[in-house]
């Protein structure tokens, strides 16, 4: 039966409800500018009916829940478009420093200084005996190389920045993907849908989520309270409920991956740093050894997709040596150890021995010079996630594709080792067509002793051969090489032939796929003994003339005097070490402008070797880069392709950027449409709410009067 105490009943719940309706309309005012707080709201729902004359009558209003407004499709796909332009807001900005490098607009630049050089030698051609002109060339030449230096060694700082920012997103990220999980065991323990809504906590895991998405990119998928699972968009479990996995930014290291019937005990070894990633793939089986029957592979710097070429597009395989045979493969020292397994290993306590059983065809191994980040699902499963592009420019969908992270990495290995590689190939060149003009000319003064400024690792093979590591081994041809000796009181010519190869009399042309660099002085020794000494100090060759005479080189078309480092002008290979050599540099009238004519004299006043080397600038010259192949171009062409590529990746990053945040703004604005607090909007439900809650209590005053009443008609 009805009468005042129900409606007291109905007025009570009726505060309650708006009391609550006030409370979370107070709270999402309050929490107007709190990061990833999303609006509330009370659920007010009919109390109930009862059967009653002249119908059903209802018992008034309750609260059942407070709801939290979120668009979760949305935030799905907010999470690939953050991502990505997170992901290239990194690169962009990363560039940016970059670009500024290579800005030639002041006229300070690179290219400046590489044609003040050859300007210099022009200008030594018109006057090759001024020693202030030799001294400007000695200037200009240092200017050239210090910028060569400063750019890479500034490249160089910018991938250790790129390594400790990628450190610290590893550490962040292994730090959200714990909390993630944790939060998930909070819902599981506190959160009841459709009562008790834990909607701090999703608040929290949606922030988070958002954190991790910036980092990597994510994929989530949500079946409710902490059943929560967060994948890498490569597949690779992050978070799965209450469990958690990490990521780890490891250092350099080596795998290997053997067919079904192989029985190879080895394993690849390597020294250097690069910017790519190694696979190698057994083509010809065999074992691993110095002979010519050695088992043989290709190389690839896209995980197989493609493989390194020759000049003649071919493609390139190199023989499985052991340590005291390891050859060079772009910037890395390459050979093959004993595996460190007891199983298999004849010697498992030293990985240098050689492998006693063959390598077969198929059998792959993994070569990552540098630190790379891996998904860690315990201490003995760990997968390389780190970028991986291919040569046609797509991505490896295994690894990571967005985030800072792949943002980071791309900028390290992709674009500045890039950079690094060409501006490499820059100065490899340059020291190569300048030093190869160079050892056939002859300076104001001849040679009482000589030392090469390149060095071999082994002096008993081949010059030609891989293993020998011989910088500039593969330029050497067969052919022949003039040598002269004068006197070194009268200057007058004493004894000029071309150096003799042969044990048995007679001239036998250099071959560099047969003579080593033993043979190398023994060559000088036969043909000049009488008058020089040539032997062999620290893997290099050193000529030393005999009291009363003096020596100069000609006419060389093997390269053997310029790869030996013999009479050039430069040394080292790279931008990191190119510089003039220390004998022009302590003595210019070793500056070679002219050169010995066929009567075997050497005039001051020629200036052949000047002449010829201020032309070289204009002149097409090879260019290689391990994954870009070779290219014919001027020293200017190539350097300005250079910069030219520096600006259009900034400006590629610039557009992806622009593009992807785009997208994320606009998902993020219709997100913050729902979950947004609009401060308008919560004024006028608070007014709303504050009335409710007035009328409600007038309600329980009317209840009272009309129990007053009755309480009147009894008395």
């Amino acid at each position: 039966m009805f009468g005042p105490n129900s409606i007291l009943d109905m007025a009570r719940s009726a505060l309650q409800a708006h009391q609550a309706c006030i409370q979370v309309t107070g709270e999402n005012l309050a929490n107007v500018d709190t990061p990833g707080y999303a609006r509330r709201a009370v659920t007010l729902t009919e109390a109930g009916a009862i059967n009653y004359t002249p119908g059903q009558v209802g018992l008034g209003v309750k609260a059942t829940e407070v709801v939290r407004y979120f668009d979760e499709m949305v935030e799905r796909l907010y999470y690939d478009q953050a991502a990505l332009s997170s992901r290239w807001d990194t690169t962009y900005a990363s560039l940016q420093s970059v670009e500024t490098m290579f800005n030639e607009s002041d006229g300070y630049g690179i290219s400046n200084a590489m044609s003040a050089f050859f300007n210099a030698w022009t200008k030594v051609s018109q006057n090759p005996k001024d020693f202030g002109t030799r001294q400007d060339l000695l200037n200009a030449t240092t200017t050239f190389s210090s910028l060569l230096h400063q750019t890479d060694s500034d490249l160089s700082k910018l991938q250790q920045q790129a390594d400790r920012m990628i450190a610290q997103d590893v550490d962040s990220a292994n730090q959200l993907i714990k909390d993630i999980a944790e939060i998930n065991r909070q819902l599981n323990l506190y959160d009841q849908p459709g009562s008790n809504n834990a909607n701090s906590l999703y608040d929290q895991r949606t922030q988070k989520l958002r954190d991790l998405d910036q980092i990597m990119g994510i994929n989530v998928i949500d079946n409710g309270k902490g059943n929560l699972t967060v994948t890498t968009k490569g597949g690779q479990p992050l978070v799965d409920g209450v469990e958690h996995y990490s990521l780890e930014f490891s250092a350099p290291k080596t795998g290997r991956s053997l067919t079904p019937t192989s029985n190879f005990d080895g394993e690849v070894c390597f020294e250097g740093n690069d910017n790519y990633e190694y696979t190698l793939e057994c083509v010809d089986s065999g074992l691993v050894s110095n002979g010519a029957g050695a088992a043989t592979f290709r190389v690839s710097l896209d995980g197989g997709r493609t493989w390194l070429e020759d000049e003649n597009g071919q493609e390139k395989h190199f023989a499985a040596r052991p340590q005291d045979g390891k050859i060079e493969i772009g910037d890395l020292t390459v050979w093959f150890g004993t595996a460190d397994n007891p199983s298999t290993a004849a010697n498992e306590s030293d990985p240098l021995t050689p492998p006693t059983q063959a390598m077969s065809e198929g059998d792959r191994f993994t070569i990552i010079p540098k630190k790379n980040v891996y998904w860690v699902k315990n201490t003995s499963t760990k997968e390389n996630i780190t970028p991986l592009q291919y040569g046609n420019g797509a991505e490896d969908n295994r690894r990571l594709t967005s985030g800072t992270l792949a943002g980071l990495f791309n900028f390290r290995d992709g674009y500045v080792g890039g950079y690094q590689d060409k501006l490499d190939a820059l100065s490899k060149s340059l020291v190569w067509e300048v030093n190869r003009l160079h050892s056939q000319g002859c300076g104001l003064e001849k040679f009482g002793n000589l030392e090469g400024a390149y060095s071999v690792a082994h002096d008993d093979r081949p010059l030609g051969e891989d293993s020998t590591g011989l910088v500039f081994g593969d330029k050497l041809q067969s052919g022949s090489s003039m040598f002269y000796v004068y006197n070194a009181d009268t200057g007058l010519l004493v004894s000029g032939a071309a150096l003799d190869w042969s044990d048995a009399p007679g001239i036998q042309n250099f071959d560099p796929s047969t003579h080593t660099m033993e043979d190398a002085a023994a060559a000088v020794n036969r043909s000049f003994g009488g008058y020089v000494t040539a032997n062999i100090v620290n893997h290099q060759l050193r000529i030393v003339a005999k009291e009363g005479y003096q020596f100069a080189f000609g006419t060389d078309s093997t390269g053997l005097t310029a790869a030996l480092g013999l009479n050039v002008y430069f040394q080292g290979s790279t931008a990191q070490d190119i510089a003039v050599s220390d004998k022009v540099g302590s003595n210019l009238n070793y500056m070679c402008a002219g050169r010995v004519n066929g009567a075997g004299e050497a005039n001051e006043g020629d200036n052949t070797i000047a002449l010829a080397l201020g032309k070289l600038a204009g002149q097409d010259v090879n260019f290689s880069t391990l994954r870009n192949g070779s290219t014919s171009q001027t020293f200017s062409e190539y350097y300005n392709s250079l910069v030219g590529e520096v600006g259009a990746d900034t400006a590629a990053a610039k557009y992806n950027y622009d593009f992807n945040n785009a997208l994320a703004t606009d998902l993020d604005q219709r997100q913050q449409q729902a979950m947004g607090v609009n401060i308008d909007e919560e004024m006028t439900n608070l007014i709303k709410f504050q009335h409710a809650y007035t009328a409600a209590a007038k309600l329980v005053t009317t209840a009272d009067e009309m129990m007053q009443t009755l309480l009147s008609l009894k008395s």
